[in-house]
């Protein structure tokens, strides 16, 4: 059973979908979309930097010479101190992000990130080096928990999934500048070939710092500290072009704040509530396997290890090599968005069986290649395994990058959301730490034949999927906060308070209007 129930009516998502007037002829919408970009959605630019950072700079002679060309263990922790801070810096984040709101976790965040990236690029020996990396970490989680949080809870429903989806997205475009600017910089024959891409890092950081502000509070935050009139005032800026009579407007505050009441009832807003009923555990559950997928799919692998890849399959150039990796992250990035432009056209549960099995059929062909090449010397091989480097990127965006923050979002409600995406934030950063170190073991150890645990790994994760992902497509996030639960009683205490407050017969009658309203302000 994937759980979930059937696809109920609801009737602010239907009436979302209704709406003819595109975003971006919406000027409030519009402008606000535009500073997500440099403010949030931009927050995993810095993930994507960090592991071009370490991909590239192994690449860099003056890099090894300065660390003594680490290898095994040592070129392990220099890699996964990122997310070892990351997992320390977990326990506290609900804390901020709820009491303090989304913009100043971001902005905590982001500070922490700019302090790392400073020690990181004056660093004068590996501990001063390896802490840098473990501070930049401790302050990532902050910003992309809260980040991905603001995103959903902000964005018209219409394009909530394409936003959160390109939240992801947004690693490769951090992960095109560091390959790029590590390319350029290592004909820089000293220590700052190194120095500046470390120290370009902060770059996200500081945008967010720089804009954060300029975004508004996410009103759903805002109505769970009883200050409802922000809460309309930001809905109906941006959801309603300044319309205050906006029958849309009305019927999501009615649901937003019935869904927090009914949430809030049930909730001591403690971590112990992540556990305490069977609907959250199972959400506890997914949202746990989901942080390990993301980063035990055999994505480190390319995405830290590039060069030992390469190697094994006589492909030692260091310049083949730089070029190479900024190839891939540029597809990588084509990949990424155009997966995130169709998540309104398929369901969720195919995206991910879909993209699962493809990951499997390009490492199982990746590593036949890479087998033939090794044990014949068969130069054909070598180039198949090229492609297959290349063919896991769609794979991939497929499921785990284009789908991640939106599915987090849509499977935890707002009470628990900030917790439920630092649990996912913790399984996927200690997965990262056990990669980045066991990874240049397994593959000095056994070579090739590495490649094939994660074919067996990922044969785990599709049967994990099938029988436990739920479908949460074409739903609103108030509605998606029962997923789990009884349905049948909170489903009739919902729909008794939306209709004492708003009356959803008025609500169907109110489509034809909502579209001549934004029409005419438009």
């Amino acid at each position: 059973m994937v759980g979930g129930g059937p696809q109920s009516d609801n009737v602010i998502h239907r009436m979302a979908l209704d709406d003819p007037i595109p975003w971006w002829k919406k000027p409030h919408l519009r402008n606000m979309y535009l500073l997500l970009f440099p403010c949030v959605i931009g927050i995993e630019m810095t993930s994507g930097f960090d592991s071009q950072i370490i991909n590239s700079a192994q690449l860099l002679p003056a890099w090894k010479e300065y660390f003594g060309h680490p290898t095994g263990g040592y070129s392990g922790i220099l890699a996964s101190a990122l997310p070892l801070g990351s997992v320390l810096g977990l326990p506290l984040i609900p804390l901020i992000n709820d009491n303090f709101g989304r913009r100043w976790c971001i902005m905590f965040g982001s500070c922490i990130m700019m302090i790392g990236t400073i020690i990181q690029g004056f660093s004068k020996n590996a501990p001063m080096y390896i802490i840098a990396r473990a501070i930049i970490g401790f302050g990532l989680p902050y910003a992309i928990v809260a980040g991905s949080c603001l995103i959903g809870e902000l964005a018209y429903p219409k394009e909530r999934p394409i936003l959160t989806s390109l939240f992801n997205a947004c690693y490769f475009i951090g992960a095109i500048v560091a390959a790029g600017c590590t390319f350029g910089t290592q004909r820089i024959n000293n220590d700052w070939s190194w120095r500046i891409p470390s120290l370009l890092q902060m770059a996200p950081s500081l945008l967010q710092v720089i804009f954060v502000f300029f975004l508004p509070e996410s009103p759903r935050y805002l109505m769970s500290k009883d200050r409802l009139e922000e809460a309309k005032n930001v809905l109906i800026r941006y959801h309603a072009e300044g319309d205050a009579d906006s029958e849309f407007v009305k019927a999501e505050i009615a649901e937003i704040k019935v869904t927090l009441e009914i949430e809030l009832e049930h909730s001591k807003q403690s971590w112990a509530d992540i556990i305490r009923t069977a609907g959250m555990r199972r959400r506890v559950l997914i949202g746990s396997l989901l942080g390990l997928f993301t980063q035990l799919s055999g994505n480190v692998v390319i995405s830290y290890f590039l060069g030992d890849v390469l190697k094994l399959i006589g492909y030692t150039d260091p310049s083949f090599q730089t070029k190479y990796n900024l190839g891939n992250q540029c597809w990588s990035l084509v990949c990424g968005v155009s997966a995130a432009m169709v998540v309104m056209r398929f369901r969720r549960r195919t995206m991910y069986l879909t993209g699962i099995f493809s990951i499997l059929a390009v490492y199982v062909g990746w590593t036949v290649c890479t087998a033939v090449f090794i044990v014949h010397k068969n130069p054909v091989a070598a180039k198949f395994s090229l492609f297959w480097i290349y063919a896991y990127s769609p794979a991939y965006n497929l499921c785990f990058n284009a789908l991640t923050y939106t599915y987090l979002v849509e499977i935890f409600p707002y009470a628990q959301r900030a917790r439920g995406i630092a649990i996912f934030q913790f399984w996927g950063k200690a997965a990262q730490f056990f990669g980045t170190n066991v990874n240049p073991i397994g593959t000095l150890a056994i070579g090739w034949k590495y490649l094939l645990v994660y074919c067996c790994w990922i044969f785990v994760e599709a049967a994990l999927i099938w029988f436990l992902w739920p479908e949460t497509s074409d739903r609103s996030l108030e509605e998606l906060a029962f997923l789990f639960e009884n349905k049948e009683d909170l489903a009739q205490l919902q729909q008794k308070r939306v209709e004492t407050e708003q009356g959803v017969g008025e609500l169907d009658a109110s489509n034809e209007k909502h579209g001549v309203v934004h029409e005419r302000q438009v």
